[in-house]
């Protein structure tokens, strides 16, 4: 299949990416950070071009995509946003005179890399290059989970949802028809470095001990992830679980020492809402925008990669500064 070619610069747009590197734009610290050709190796053979068309090379795709989840955009928004951006066609490695891949071609690649079951892996490659980076503290796992609304509504007796894969749950708001993302964050370095969708009525605690990595050495979450067999367990493999307690029947009033210790983790924990407030408020993650539960992870794995690399520029500017 024929290849578009892209990111030959002009001598105007090499002068005007050397004004935007040296400026220290958001998008260019970003860019020099991340090792793209680990990922352009796990996107060989990845081509859509669609019918009779050359197929875009799959990395300017998959940077278009990150550019989405980065800024929160619809298809639509994000084809505009590359034919109108010169800091998006510079991120994404487009010619100021190159055409931009349109919306259902977007779509396609995103369907693509469901498909291809890749995004698990992209996220996984990002996460070596974090340790390596040695921006992942490994202090401790933060687990905790946000709902996330569903592009269609809940069905209904006589007409039965477009998205059979979503479900209620409970969330801030009340109950929310959508999904759960469900993160494992580093404590200290605020990455994301486990992810699981589900229904938004998947409890918190089914899907807790996945979440756990091998190498943490303290877990904490709030007390929907509280039971005995898991402090045990934890115990047992060595790590310290620093999971708030909650009553049972047997003793519905905590006593105060157990008071105190839930407000020690608490406020330990409570960084873990800075990552789902970036998520949420900068990148507008408040709706999944396509159908059923293979799309829904889809959207959300991209939007912790977008974070993750987000965070980690975050990160290494701030260590630029006290080297200052």
């Amino acid at each position: 299949m024929a290849l578009k070619r892209t990111g030959q610069l002009s001598l105007a747009e090499a002068l005007l990416g050397g004004r935007a590197s040296s400026s220290g734009s958001p998008l260019d610290r970003l860019a020099g950070l991340v090792k793209w050709y680990r990922f352009d190796k796990l996107l060989v053979g990845l081509r859509d071009g669609g019918a009779g068309r050359p197929a875009w090379p799959p990395l300017v795709m998959f940077k278009a995509l990150l550019l989405q989840s980065l800024y929160g955009l619809s298809d639509r928004e994000l084809e505009e946003a590359l034919g109108d951006r010169l800091s998006f066609r510079r991120f994404a490695g487009l010619g100021l005179d190159e055409p931009v891949p349109d919306h259902t071609v977007l779509n396609r690649f995103r369907n693509l890399l469901v498909a291809q079951g890749l995004l698990d892996r992209m996220f996984d490659e990002l996460d070596r290059q974090l340790e390596l980076a040695g921006v992942m503290l490994k202090r401790g796992a933060m687990l905790d989970a946000t709902v996330i609304e569903a592009a269609s509504a809940p069905g209904s007796d006589k007409r039965p949802s477009r998205d059979p894969d979503a479900a209620f749950g409970k969330s801030k708001n009340g109950f929310t028809f959508g999904y759960k993302a469900h993160v494992g964050v580093d404590e200290g370095s605020g990455l994301i470095r486990t992810l699981i969708t589900t229904p938004a009525n998947v409890n918190d605690t089914q899907v807790a001990d996945d979440l756990i990595r091998g190498d943490a050495r303290v877990v904490m979450a709030d007390a929907a992830y509280d039971t005995k067999a898991r402090r045990t367990r934890l115990k047992a493999e060595g790590k310290k679980p620093r999971i708030m307690r909650r009553p049972n029947k047997h003793h519905p009033e905590l006593a105060p020492r157990l008071k105190h210790y839930n407000r020690l983790i608490a406020r330990r924990r409570a960084a873990v809402e800075t990552t789902f407030a970036t998520l949420k408020n900068r990148m507008k993650l408040t709706r999944i925008r396509y159908v059923g539960l293979a799309k829904a992870s889809a959207q959300i794995t991209l939007a912790a990669i977008a974070f993750n690399m987000r965070r980690w520029a975050a990160l290494m500017g701030q260590v630029r500064l006290q080297s200052a």
